[in-house]
């Protein structure tokens, strides 16, 4: 069984679907390719179900990429496609892969036609796609694996101490959480919590910088972040979790993870919010 995934968007999107792409090889013991965005590639890299990942870009496809992705999709016999970028070219590029069974939400390659479920966790939500092919979700359950070899070497690189480690992942965007707050919060929890380690989390987007990425979050005891791309891993990786600027309802229902403040407006989010998320208010 081979199972092709189309997903287009961003950073978030791409991790959102990893329970759903872990489903799929588990219950249908299928081999997994994805097409995404380039600069998402390298988040595949850490998704130990997926063999190929394959870049694609969805909203400025040239003739020649066209051509690309038919040859590539035709080329592995995959039984089943789920589409989550309909288009009349992707539906053209489809209906001639001879895929037999292919999800999507519209269009008229689709042998299976779903009606995406609209709010609450996007992780979740996977789940009207893979209905169809008799896949059950449960994404709370599922957990992004670390190489040992690499969750040692981020441990090893944590401050010295016993203390618990919060590693901060400010997103540095426009309207994030203003930067002399994340400076100054350390100070604040250490006031409250002496022995408190904090980590500044790491930068990068290629695949080692990912694999160190996702390695770092995992040794951490609490995230703090604004961070799409952190805050995602984290609740891959299930750990606590306080999201700014995430709305409580797009999170998993699970204890120790909240989202607080409003995206649009995080400079108006005070410390003692802050801290009170975090158990120290």
């Amino acid at each position: 069984m081979r199972a092709l995934f189309l997903i287009p968007g961003g950073s978030s999107q791409q991790l959102q679907s990893f329970a759903a792409v872990a489903a799929v090889a588990d219950q249908l013991h299928a081999d997994v390719q994805v097409v995404c965005p380039l600069a998402a590639v390298p988040l595949w890299s850490l998704h130990p179900a997926v063999e190929r990942a394959m870049p694609f870009t969805y909203e400025q496809a040239t003739l020649a990429d066209w051509a690309n992705l038919m040859g590539s999709v035709r080329e592995p016999d995959f039984q089943v496609s789920l589409n989550l970028a309909p288009s009349r070219q992707m539906d053209l590029m489809l209906s001639m892969s001879h895929i037999p069974t292919r999800v999507a939400s519209g269009g008229f390659s689709a042998t299976e036609r779903i009606t995406p479920i609209e709010g609450g966790w996007a992780n979740q939500a996977f789940e009207a796609f893979l209905r169809p092919i008799g896949v059950r979700l449960e994404a709370d359950s599922f957990r992004l694996p670390i190489a040992p070899a690499d969750l040692e070497a981020a441990s090893a690189a944590l401050p010295s101490g016993d203390g618990p480690a919060l590693l901060l992942a400010p997103s540095g965007a426009g309207g994030d959480w203003p930067a002399q707050q994340w400076q100054d919060l350390p100070a604040k929890i250490r006031s409250k919590l002496p022995n408190l380690r904090t980590v500044p989390a790491l930068a990068g987007t290629g695949a080692g910088d990912m694999r160190k990425r996702a390695a770092q979050i995992a040794s951490a005891d609490v995230v703090l972040a604004s961070d799409p791309v952190a805050i995602e891993l984290a609740l891959l990786l299930g750990l606590p979790l306080v999201a700014l600027g995430r709305d409580p309802a797009s999170l998993p229902s699970r204890a120790g993870v909240q989202g607080i403040g409003n995206a649009a407006n995080l400079s108006q989010l005070g410390d003692a919010e802050v801290l009170a998320a975090l158990g120290l208010g």
